[in-house]
């Protein structure tokens, strides 16, 4: 019997919906699990007779009811809404309670509006930060996953003047050791990494920034190695996504959003999976947002959420019927 695995719709006036509906009328493209939709039966609806969609069955939908019928008919694609944040990380709750509780073998995420959960009062920034708090992690990180390129995040959802006070020797390790853990599960082998500096030129001796290169990254470095971990480092960042390094080189530690992101993003848009690296289920996601400037118009490449359901199954390690 196939393991139902949940896979939440996401921000409601995003391409989330339209996702999981391509998602279920093309079971040929899912490896070996029974995926459940949470989300909003009424909103599905609209959005699958809008697109000519086939409406997926009862059982692979739970339906949380967030949006009575005439809210869902008034709800308008592509802006940003307090009920859709809050529909949102209702989705989420539940996902993730179940997988927690083992009703699901692995939880997958559509995409989240950050300015819509503002906008219902939710502090979070993003899912994995709700993950690390509602699965009460000790240590997790942000990993993107594709074959050409990836990357994990020592800080991720922050301003770029916050990074320098967030880079610990203590944080740095945890998201090496998470990063290697991860890809030594994926790979079959203990991966190569290399960790980027935070400055350009990996700071040029001290030239640039206060050196955190020999203060933090370098110490943290040096701890891993004789922990027995393979990386390298740190590199300057504007040359460790050439092609001969990526060639070398299974993973790339990265210390803030957008010097892995921009990559990668580059190389791998539509393949690529985030992966929330240190919970005790599995979780996998798009690497994409809501999109709201394509939303409910059958525009969307499910071709991330499709990768992130095959991740999510080889990392659970579902059985095979």
């Amino acid at each position: 019997m196939k393991k139902p695995l949940a896979i939440t719709m996401g921000d409601p006036s995003g391409i989330g919906p339209e996702l999981c509906l391509h998602l279920l009328a093309h079971p040929e493209l899912l490896p070996d699990c029974e995926p459940v939709i949470v989300g909003d039966r009424t909103l599905l609806r609209r959005i699958a007779r809008h697109l000519g969609q086939p409406m997926p069955p009862d059982a692979s939908l739970v339906d949380r009811a967030c949006f009575s019928e005439s809210t869902a008919e008034a709800l308008v694609p592509g802006q940003i809404s307090a009920a859709c944040g809050r529909a949102a990380l209702d989705y989420i709750d539940f996902a993730i309670a179940g997988t927690l509780a083992g009703d699901f073998g692995a939880l997958v995420t559509a995409p989240i509006n950050k300015e819509a959960l503002h906008a219902a009062g939710i502090g979070f920034p993003g899912h994995t930060e709700i993950l690390a708090d509602r699965t009460e992690a000790a240590r997790s990180c942000m990993m993107q996953y594709s074959d050409e390129v990836t990357c994990t995040f020592v800080t991720c959802h922050c301003g770029y003047a916050e990074v320098p006070a967030l880079l610990t020797i203590n944080r740095l390790l945890e998201v090496i050791e998470l990063t290697h853990d991860a890809l030594s599960r994926i790979k079959g082998h203990p991966p190569r990494l290399v960790a980027c500096g935070l400055n350009p030129h990996a700071g040029e001796h001290g030239l640039f920034g206060n050196r955190e290169e020999e203060a933090l990254i370098i110490p943290a470095l040096e701890i891993a190695r004789a922990r027995g971990i393979d990386i390298r480092g740190p590199v300057p960042p504007d040359t460790a996504f050439i092609p001969a390094a990526r060639r070398a080189t299974d993973g790339v530690v990265c210390m803030y959003h957008d010097q892995g992101h921009i990559p990668l993003k580059a190389l791998a848009f539509d393949r690529a999976v985030n992966v929330t690296l240190g919970l005790p289920i599995v979780r996998t996601s798009v690497d994409h947002g809501t999109a709201f400037d394509i939303a409910w118009q059958g525009k969307a490449n499910p071709g991330s959420l499709i990768e992130a359901v095959r991740l999510a199954v080889r990392l659970a390690d579902f059985p095979s019927d």
